[in-house]
């Protein structure tokens, strides 16, 4: 698929906006920002919008499309993405879409921080949207791991563990943006039980794909991340809770293009508070013999709220805004 496909620059965006049959999105976890200014004629569709509380894990079908039909968005609309943080999130509400079968999607390269620091129009007047019929597919499985993928891919596929050193060695539990709530025994649903990683998985943190202004590295910067790898073998991508692994299957699937890329949305928070699965610690892919540090909670947060969001400085600085069960 050619970058271009799924991928705008702010200047591509402002030239269409308000063009009939493109539609806008902003998501993340909170509003605030959003209602203080946003892309001229965008939508807001919150992270928790997305979610089901009960059963965990993205809404069904049924419910897909009456969210989206309630947000005015049509079948046949193109959509077109942005979040904070280097679109971490937006990356992920386009693996939703792409997982109930919606086609046409992109993309604002470099998210909301970059359309604010180049300047591009932002307005706080309210997005109104006729309410729509939207039709969403069966969810595609062949976007979606699940936790019996991940162990038939042991040794046979591409594992990429998108996490810190830290989670993927299993020396803390869940990374440092998540805070006192989600140590064990506060959120047993969001923390997995043990740490460490799925045997044979390398580490590649998401953030790699990233340039400096939170854009995506040029195709061949992107290959070279990702050139010990072989894309004809299939590949996994997991993080804490599919967020930041939707957007490197993102990177490998839509970008690279390589072929039977899926996203593992249970990812640590489900596999790690499996009985019987293997489970190895230590800084290497299959060191089992390795000790780990005691995983431990961090304090590496500038504040904790509602719902995590990772303010992630290219692998350095992750901070915050989080609730219930964070969206990596």
């Amino acid at each position: 698929m050619a970058r271009e496909s799924v991928l705008v620059t702010g200047e591509w965006a402002t030239a269409h906006l308000g063009e009939p049959g493109l539609v806008f999105v902003e998501t993340g976890n909170s509003d605030a920002d959003y209602r203080k200014g946003h892309v001229p004629g965008a939508v807001w569709i919150g992270w928790d919008e997305f979610q089901d509380r009960v059963r965990l894990g993205v809404v069904d079908r049924g419910a897909f499309e009456e969210l989206l039909g309630a947000k005015g968005i049509g079948d046949d609309d193109t959509v077109v993405l942005y979040s904070p943080n280097s679109n971490m999130l937006a990356a992920l509400a386009f693996w939703y879409f792409r997982l109930y079968g919606h086609r046409s999607l992109k993309l604002i390269d470099g998210g909301r921080e970059k359309w604010q620091r180049d300047g591009h129009p932002l307005t706080a007047e309210e997005t109104v949207r006729a309410a729509t019929r939207y039709h969403a597919e069966e969810p595609d499985g062949s976007v979606r791991a699940t936790r019996d993928d991940v162990l038939a891919a042991i040794g046979a596929k591409n594992l990429i563990d998108v996490r810190t050193p830290d989670e993927y060695a299993g020396r803390v539990f869940a990374p440092g943006f998540a805070g006192e709530a989600f140590t064990p025994g506060n959120s047993p649903h969001d923390v997995a039980q043990r740490a460490g990683h799925v045997p044979g998985a390398v580490n590649l943190g998401w953030e790699q794909a990233l340039a400096e202004d939170g854009s995506f590295r040029t195709g061949e910067e992107l290959a070279r991340v990702y050139r010990d790898l072989d894309p004809a073998r299939g590949s996994l991508t997991y993080c804490w809770v599919g967020a930041r692994s939707a957007h490197s299957w993102f990177v490998l699937s839509q970008l690279l293009d390589w072929p039977d890329v899926k996203n593992y949305d249970g990812s640590w928070g489900e596999y790690g508070s499996l009985m019987g699965v293997p489970v190895v610690r230590g800084d290497a892919p299959t060191d089992a013999t390795h000790t780990a540090h005691t995983p431990q909670e961090t304090h590496e947060t500038h504040e904790t709220h509602e719902v995590h969001e990772v303010h992630e400085t290219h692998a350095t600085d992750e901070t915050d805004e989080i609730t219930g069960r964070d969206p990596r």
